[in-house]
């Protein structure tokens, strides 16, 4: 093979959203610049680690894979066999939403393997998969949050009546781990609260029960670089449903308006939000952090994703050409800046 480096783009991982994952995969593999780059597709699924060696790359491969070519990937030194030749991998670009790319599991692997890669590492992951904690400690450094109630699977819980009373209605209940409004359930009477822990409990050992804020949701992506600070536009999100769940967000009942229709004052101040956030929890590569804009403008946090989804119509694309970007210029970026500083 070529001098090129060889790019692992890693998706699958073992949460509900892995198959939103292989999707975000093929988006990264048609944007990523194949003439500086040897890109793979690898796919993670518990112990089942395996390279796509196969040029012919879109979602509808990496969902069916009976004909493509998958090789075993060697988890010794994060290399393939290409036509008998090891391959080992210069970089990875993660792109699993959920466990264990997400949470600081995968990026612990490759720091002992030396292979630099495309997120957070492992802190600021595990501490960014934990939406309790999260909030809570950005709480600390002045970011408004939501009022919520933490549970753990098989310990003692607030009644439903307690629940309530604390957090009010109607309220989100939701795991503190999940993506994608896997286990969400926006609950308006005090009867919905038990089945929505339980659905939560599906996702994982714990779940939030968190305020409703009523106002505009938005988000915005940023990424840092040695060189530079990029914040891009911001995306308003209005949903055709009760609030933005799994149909909105990949099946297209919702309205995404990039540039948000905010104040320039309004935007100003969640931009620069995004990079204090980016800073305080030592961010690298790109995230995307979600807000609602209350009464007032008042910004108030939801939660930070750190491998945001990255599909054609995701927010990520959506704001990079609203900025008058290229998708191959940014993942360029990410991969020479982590390279260079690794």
């Amino acid at each position: 093979m070529s001098n090129k480096k060889h790019i692992a783009i890693v998706c699958g991982g073992d949460s509900s959203e892995h198959d939103v994952s292989l999707r975000s995969a093929a988006g990264i593999y048609s944007w990523i610049d194949k003439e500086q780059y040897n890109a793979t597709i690898v796919t993670i699924q518990g112990s089942n680690w395996e390279a796509l060696d196969d040029n012919n790359v879109d979602d509808s491969i990496l969902r069916d894979n009976t004909n493509a070519k998958w090789v075993p990937v060697d988890k010794n030194d994060f290399s393939f066999l290409h036509n008998g030749e090891k391959i080992r991998f210069d970089f990875a670009y993660i792109t699993i939403h959920g466990t264990p790319g997400e949470n600081g599991l995968l990026q612990g692997y490759l720091e002992m393997m030396h292979v630099p890669y495309s997120c957070c590492n492992v802190l600021a992951a595990a501490l960014t998969f934990n939406k309790y904690a999260c909030n809570h400690y950005l709480q600390d450094f002045g970011v408004r949050i939501s009022p919520s109630i933490l549970l753990r699977r098989n310990m003692q819980r607030p009644a439903d009546e307690e629940i309530v009373a604390k957090i009010g209605l109607p309220c989100f209940i939701k795991s503190n781990v999940g993506g994608s409004s896997f286990g969400v359930t926006k609950v308006k009477t005090l009867q919905e609260v038990s089945p929505a822990i339980e659905k939560a409990y599906r996702e994982g050992n714990e779940v939030i029960c968190e305020a409703f804020m009523k106002g505009v949701e938005i988000t915005c992506g940023a990424y840092k670089t040695h060189g530079k600070a990029v914040a891009f536009p911001i995306t308003e999100v209005v949903t055709k449903h009760e609030f933005f769940d799994y149909d909105a967000k990949y099946n297209g009942a919702v309205d995404e308006i990039t540039p948000a229709r905010i104040p320039d004052e309004v935007r100003d101040r969640v931009q620069a939000l995004t990079l204090h956030i980016y800073d305080i929890l030592g961010c690298n590569g790109i995230i995307r952090v979600d807000y609602i804009l209350t009464e007032g403008w008042t910004i108030s946090l939801l939660e930070i994703n750190t491998t945001p989804g990255m599909t054609p119509t995701s927010f990520i694309p959506q704001q990079v050409r609203a900025a008058g970007l290229e998708m191959k210029d940014v993942l360029t970026d990410i991969i020479e800046n982590a390279i260079v500083n690794h």
